[in-house]
């Protein structure tokens, strides 16, 4: 004897089919528009919706344009990287084609504006009474002004102040200083840049292609001087 399958109102298994198809496919039902609001049109009616395709048009027009806000700001940023990339890669390869101690000390220099900066010195501890003696791109600055200001194993150090200091003038709202180890026995020094406008050095890949640069730039100076690596 055959069993068969239990009888059912065709309406309750519409019902039922409904319920399965929206439980398999929420994604595209939120998705759907139209077919929310013949779903749910208590809930549409409160929100002020009448025209269901003026609405659904409205609402693509919106998710598109803030697509295009958010693709355009990667953008941008991408490009500012590229920059700075290209920046570094240019002013690397002049500290390699340097010819003298002097030609290194100009590129370090010279570097500033493909780095967004206004001005770039060397920043060289001295002994007691010297701080503040400049000549041709190198500052000395008082003994312990490094530590003070990266910290004492600290590499480098992204400042909103201290322009006095590092660069003997007021006016540089921003500052990115970098320790140089150059040798077991030289003093303390700092490749420092100063740039007017504010927040210049922000940003995770301005700082790590500075970082880059002052590492390169340390290796150079070693180099000129025949001092042991560090």
């Amino acid at each position: 004897m055959s069993e068969s399958a239990p009888s059912r109102e065709p309406a309750i298994a519409a019902a039922e089919a409904v319920k399965a198809y929206i439980r398999m496919n929420r994604a595209r039902l939120s998705a759907d528009g139209e077919l929310l609001a013949l779903l749910l049109p208590d809930r549409f009616r409160e929100a002020g919706v009448s025209d269901l395709q003026h609405y659904a048009i409205e609402r693509l027009r919106a998710e598109n344009q803030a697509l295009r806000a958010e693709r355009d700001s990667l953008k941008v940023s991408q490009d500012r990287g590229v920059r700075l990339s290209e920046g570094v890669r240019r002013a690397v390869l002049d500290l390699i084609d340097a010819r003298s101690f002097q030609e290194v000390i100009g590129v370090a220099t010279l570097a500033a504006s493909a780095f967004g900066a206004d001005r770039a010195v060397f920043c060289v501890e001295g002994p007691d009474g010297f701080a503040g003696t400049c000549s041709e791109g190198v500052r000395l600055i008082a003994p312990g002004t490094v530590t003070a200001v990266v910290g004492p194993e600290g590499m480098g150090a992204i400042l909103s102040g201290g322009g006095e200091l590092l660069f003997g003038r007021t006016g540089y709202r921003s500052l990115a200083a970098y320790r140089l180890r150059i040798g077991r026995d030289t003093p303390p020094a700092l490749y420092v840049l100063g740039a007017v406008a504010e927040g210049r050095f922000d940003g995770c890949d301005s700082e790590a292609d500075l970082g880059y640069f002052a590492r390169a730039l340390e290796r150079a100076i070693r180099a000129w001087l025949d001092l042991p690596k560090s």
